[in-house]
C-alpha cells in the first residue's frame, strides 16, 4: 500500500517554521502516543537544532499504558523533556505548563507548536488558553496557517500547520500516520487500510478484534474476519451483498476512538 502525501502547502510551512523558530523561546513538539516514532517528523531534529524543546506525547489515553511507562522511561534515558497529554480533557497541561517555566525562565514565554496534522496541537493550544481560539476537528488539515494566540498563564502560542514529510521510506510509518487519522482518508483504500489494520491488532493481542466485534474465534484471513464484522454489524447492501467499505470504516472508527482498548501500534525498541 504505496502513501505519499505532501501538499504544497506542507513546504512552505518548513519554511515558515524555519523562518520564525528565532522568534520563540522554545518548542513543543506533539506526537501520537500511539506510534511515537512514526509520529515524528524526521526533519524537525534538523530544522530545530539546539533550540530547547519539550515533546509532548498527546492521546495518551488511547495508548497502552505499560508501554506509555516504557517510553517515558525511553525519553528520559536520553535526557529528553517528555510530558504525557491528553489534550481533550486537560490531563497534563499543568505538568506542562510548569516544566515549561522550569525550562525558560521569563515573564512572557513564547513557544512555537509543530506536530503532523490531526495530533491535536489546536485542541492543545486551546486548553492552555482556557478559550476556544483555534478552530479543530478529528481530520488533519484544520489549521492552515501559521497564527499567535496568547494566553493567561504566561505563555503565547506560536500554532503552525501539521507537516508531514515527502516520502515515507519505511511503509510501517505510512501505515500507522494512516492507521491514527493523520492522512487524509479520502486519498486512501479504506478497505486495504482496514485489512491491514486487523493484522496489525492481531499481532499485538488477537482478542482484540474478537471482543469488540463479538466473533466466535481468531481467523488468519483479514479478508475473512472484515467479512464477518460486516455481518456482525449488519454491513450489509441489497441482495444481501455485503458492504465491506462501511464495515471497513467501522474498524478504522472504533480504533481512532479507543473503542477496542488503549493500543499502542510502537513500543521504544522498534523505534
Amino acid at each position: 500500500m504505496n502513501i505519499n502525501w505532501y501538499p504544497g502547502h506542507m513546504k512552505k510551512t518548513t519554511e515558515s517554521i524555519k523562518s520564525n523558530l528565532k522568534l520563540v523561546d522554545i518548542v513543543y513538539e506533539l506526537l501520537d502516543a500511539r506510534i511515537p516514532y512514526s509520529s515524528q517528523n524526521p526533519s524537525i531534529n534538523s530544522i530545530l537544532g539546539q533550540k530547547k524543546r519539550i515533546t509532548i506525547l498527546n492521546k495518551s489515553d488511547l495508548a497502552d499504558p505499560n508501554i506509555n511507562n516504557k517510553w517515558m522511561k525511553c525519553y528520559n534515558n536520553n535526557g529528553i523533556d517528555c510530558v504525557f497529554l491528553n489534550s481533550l480533557n486537560g490531563n497534563g497541561i499543568d505538568e506542562l505548563v510548569n516544566l515549561t517555566k522550569k525550562i525558560i525562565d521569563k515573564n512572557m514565554i513564547k513557544v512555537m507548536i509543530v506536530g503532523i496534522p490531526n495530533v491535536g496541537k489546536s485542541t492543545l493550544i486551546n486548553r492552555i488558553a482556557n478559550r476556544k481560539s483555534t478552530k479543530t476537528g478529528n481530520k488533519p488539515g484544520i489549521t492552515k496557517s501559521i497564527q499567535w494566540i496568547n494566553s493567561n498563564n504566561g505563555i503565547y502560542l506560536l500554532d503552525t500547520p501539521g507537516v508531514l514529510w515527502p516520502k515515507f521510506e519505511e511503509e510501517n510509518v505510512g501505515l500507522n500516520l494512516a492507521f491514527v487519522g493523520s492522512i487524509k482518508d479520502e486519498i486512501l483504500d479504506t478497505v486495504t487500510l482496514s485489512l491491514k489494520l486487523i493484522d496489525k491488532l492481531n499481532t499485538i493481542n488477537k482478542m482484540l478484534v474478537i471482543r469488540r466485534y463479538d466473533l466466535e474465534n481468531s481467523i488468519s484471513d483479514s479478508y475473512v474476519t472484515l467479512e464477518n464484522i460486516a455481518i456482525k454489524r449488519g454491513c450489509l447492501l441489497k441482495g444481501s451483498i455485503i458492504d465491506l467499505e462501511k464495515a471497513a470504516n467501522i474498524v478504522i472508527d472504533d480504533f481512532r476512538k479507543g473503542l477496542l482498548g488503549r493500543i499502542s501500534l510502537e513500543s521504544p525498541q522498534e523505534g
